[in-house]
């Protein structure tokens, strides 16, 4: 069995067959594993590739699901309050893990007027959709079996979820009278942005409402960077046989008699199956075949569809920390030449001693590139220096503090990952792609299978988790 790339959603899966006996190999072109949801060290330093926060823990979510299921162990703090939002009129909004608390504090800021009944509607879709995510692994329907399967899974509550695609997070603002709330709205948009990468009047009820409630969740750190959860799901691969090439960029996926035959940098792997952990505008190029070219390409998007990111990696003096490490700060007037208008910070642990020497810590900062194909950054260091400032004015760094700064186009994401356009956090999602008409974990009906961030589920650890346990269902559905 072969797995392209060593992304979360293809760990996910090459832990899961490992378990069930069959012999991996993962090939990876870069020399960490994790994809999107790794840390790369600079200079002593340890920074977060590209995801920076962690949740999926909590009963039926996916992450829980695959640690249970091998007995892997890794080593999270629990994180409260999860983050804060620094809003365009200078108030700062804490995210509280607790329901109760949260209420409290959205009615504090945004007023108390249908606070309470949208979130709780909203956490409440949330949860169902979790809960029927894992109970529902034959979602989306390619063939007759997976609809048979689905609907002898079918509990009543599920039903209820349906009418929750035809709606988007725009309409049910509106359900709730929130729509002339614009202080709200600006932080509903941004919010959405980071976790659906897309913003009210696009995102459905049950992607928008989950997507809002992650901080609902129970989120951690993992103590020296991501790269310290992906880790032990390596050397359980490892430890059961199987193999993860790295430096192995695979060019090529050829049929064969027996299966498929990839073709790398370095020489060729024979595999009776083949599943593509990589987005879907990467995997397309790699198949040949009339049948998969026509199967795939109406499910790939364009770079205006899609949204890069101009990253910085600041290493700090500790100095006065906030005990929150992660911050979304609005930017109501816009970044100069991208017009992004939020910003994303999360900060080390102050006594992480991993990933920063006593008295330093680092800054992973991100922001949205939209249509990074034609978004040329012409001048990095203004840009640089104007997310610098904002930070700085909303005091969450001190410019005296910064010991160097290093940043990153999405033209350093296509370096780093390979990923197409240089796109960022996958698919986002859009009013006229309903859940059960996007691309579903079966590439050829013969034994090539997708998983990851542009895959039904996608979005965040827990989505493309839950991707690697719908591509492993399926599979073992079809051939064993």
């Amino acid at each position: 069995m072969a797995i392209i790339g060593s992304g979360f959603g293809a760990l996910t899966a090459a832990a899961l067959l490992a378990k069930q006996g069959l012999k991996i190999c993962v090939l990876e072109q870069a020399k960490y594993p994790g994809g999107c949801a790794t840390s790369y060290r600079r200079k002593g330093y340890w920074f977060e590739t590209g995801a920076t926060t962690l949740v999926g823990l909590d009963e039926h979510m996916p992450l829980r699901y695959l640690l249970e299921e091998t007995g892997i162990k890794v080593p999270v703090q629990r994180l409260e309050p999860p983050m804060q939002v620094h809003l365009p009129d200078g108030q700062i909004v804490t995210r509280c893990g607790n329901l109760e608390q949260w209420v409290a504090e959205a009615e504090r800021v945004f007023g108390k007027y249908n606070q309470r009944a949208f979130w709780e509607h909203c956490y409440q879709v949330s949860q169902q959709v979790w809960r029927t995510s894992l109970q529902q692994q034959s979602f989306p329907f390619s063939n007759f079996k997976d609809v048979l399967l689905s609907g002898v899974r079918t509990r009543p509550g599920q039903l209820k979820l349906l009418p929750k695609a035809f709606r988007t997070m725009e309409d049910v603002l509106q359900k709730y009278d929130l729509l002339q709330n614009k202080l709200f709205v600006a932080f509903v948009n941004e919010q959405l942005l980071i976790t659906a990468q897309s913003y009210l009047p696009e995102v459905n009820e049950l992607f928008g409402a989950t997507a809002l409630c992650y901080t609902l969740q129970g989120n951690y750190y993992v103590p020296g960077g991501l790269i310290n959860l992906v880790k032990p799901i390596e050397q359980y691969i490892l430890s059961k046989g199987s193999y993860i090439k790295y430096g192995h960029e695979v060019k090529l996926v050829k049929n064969t008699e027996k299966g498929y035959r990839l073709v790398t940098g370095k020489g060729e792997i024979e595999s009776r199956f083949v599943i593509s952990g990589i987005p879907l505008n990467n995997t397309l190029p790699l198949f040949k075949e009339e049948q998969v070219q026509r199967r795939l390409k109406p499910y790939l998007l364009e770079s205006c569809q899609l949204n890069g990111a101009f990253t910085l990696s600041l290493v700090l003096r500790a100095g006065e920390v906030s005990q929150v490490l992660h911050h979304q700060v609005h930017v109501p007037e816009g970044l100069p030449e991208i017009g992004s208008k939020s910003i994303f910070v999360s900060f080390s642990h102050p006594e992480d001693r991993l990933r920063a020497p006593a008295g330093e810590l680092v800054a992973s900062i991100s922001t949205h590139v939209h249509h990074p194909q034609q978004h040329i950054i012409q001048n990095k260091a203004a840009l640089e220096q104007a997310i610098v400032n904002v930070l700085v004015q909303r005091g969450l760094i001190k410019r005296e503090s910064i010991l160097s700064v290093q940043s990153a186009t999405p033209g350093g994401w296509i370096f780093w990952t390979k990923r197409a356009f240089g796109a960022v956090g996958g698919y986002p999602q859009y009013r006229h792609i309903k859940p059960w008409q996007m691309k579903d974990a079966r590439l050829d009906h013969r034994g090539a299978y997708l998983c990851g961030d542009t895959v039904y589920p996608g979005q965040g650890i827990p989505g493309v988790c839950l991707g690697g346990i719908i591509a492993v269902n399926k599979l073992l559905q079809d051939h064993f």
